[in-house]
């Protein structure tokens, strides 16, 4: 008897155990959370690799912050590992992204602040890059966060960055999210790029107009590379506006920009990039390490943002 009345309690104490290792089980898993961050690495370009190199400035590691990811970026990248006890490997991922994020707020100054504000203009936020966190940049961070379901303190901290880092402004992650005409035209003025168009209109249905509806974070971001780059006055020519060839990379679809040939950038691309050939309509083709297209038209550079 005695025994039969202990069995229950013996099946309870079985089934708070299972469920207590179950629970755990559960929260030490939240971490892996962790691989939303992106993967930056040599060959990269855009203003992901621009943040890293601004975080590198801040951690005691100066870095240009050109968005060129090359040997000199990389190195400082192991460097900062081995010194944070990461595995050397010159690849920024979840795990050297959470070592080297800063939090930042309103009266803070420095490379973090610029490496927020670059983030904060891949969603259209229009800020000076100056490492200075004033009135503007604090309403942008507390709009960033309201939109993204996050405390708005102001306070750029870990979920604020990670929230940042891996989202785009299309709301659909990484380098293929969508601008809106407003958010790419904000982008570009804050970088000191201008833009131009027979019709001097931005409707993407009219083939007079220049447009950035529906360009690619990642064009937009290698346009602004571009620029840093190569110190040339740049002046797009065209964007996604109809008219152009079609394709899977087009115009049409986010992925190319034309720019105006001046003598700065003709030289730059020329003396830079690779000759890769002739494309089919005679323009000549120069190919950069990242991938990127840059084809000498008539009038202008075609250029195909493929990274």
């Amino acid at each position: 008897m005695t025994r039969t009345r202990r069995l229950p309690g013996l099946a309870g104490a079985l089934l708070a155990a299972l469920v207590a290792t179950l629970v755990a089980g559960l929260m030490g898993a939240a971490p892996a959370l962790a691989a939303d961050w992106p993967l930056v690495k040599n060959g990269n370009t855009g203003a992901q690799v621009t943040t890293v190199q601004h975080l590198l400035s801040a951690r005691g590691y100066a870095t240009s912050a050109d968005g060129v990811f090359g040997d000199g970026t990389e190195s400082k990248v192991r460097s900062f590992q081995s010194a944070s006890g990461l595995s050397s490997d010159g690849v920024v991922g979840a795990d050297t992204w959470s070592k080297l994020i800063v939090t930042v707020r309103k009266g803070d100054n420095g490379s973090a602040v610029k490496a927020a504000q670059t983030q904060l203009n891949r969603y259209g936020a229009g800020l000076a890059v100056d490492g200075a966190f004033g009135d503007g940049t604090d309403a942008k961070v507390r709009s960033f966060q309201s939109s993204h379901g996050l405390d708005a303190d102001g306070i750029v901290g870990p979920d604020t960055w990670r929230a940042l880092v891996t989202g785009s402004s299309g709301g659909t992650g990484g380098g293929g999210g969508l601008l809106t005409q407003a958010q790419a035209a904000s982008l570009f003025t804050s970088a000191g790029i201008t833009w131009s168009s027979s019709g001097n209109c931005s409707d993407r249905y009219n083939s007079a107009c220049t447009s950035f509806e529906g360009l690619r974070q990642a064009s937009a971001d290698g346009a602004v590379t571009l620029k840093r780059a190569s110190n040339c006055a740049l002046n797009i020519t065209g964007g996604t506006e109809t008219g152009h060839a079609s394709g899977t990379y087009s115009h049409w679809n986010g992925y190319k920009l034309d720019f105006s040939p001046t003598t700065c950038l003709s030289n730059y691309i020329t003396g830079t990039f690779t000759y890769s050939g002739t494309r089919g309509d005679g323009a000549a083709l120069y190919t950069a390490p990242s991938g990127n297209v840059y084809a000498r038209e008539s009038s202008h550079w075609d250029v195909t943002f493929l990274n």
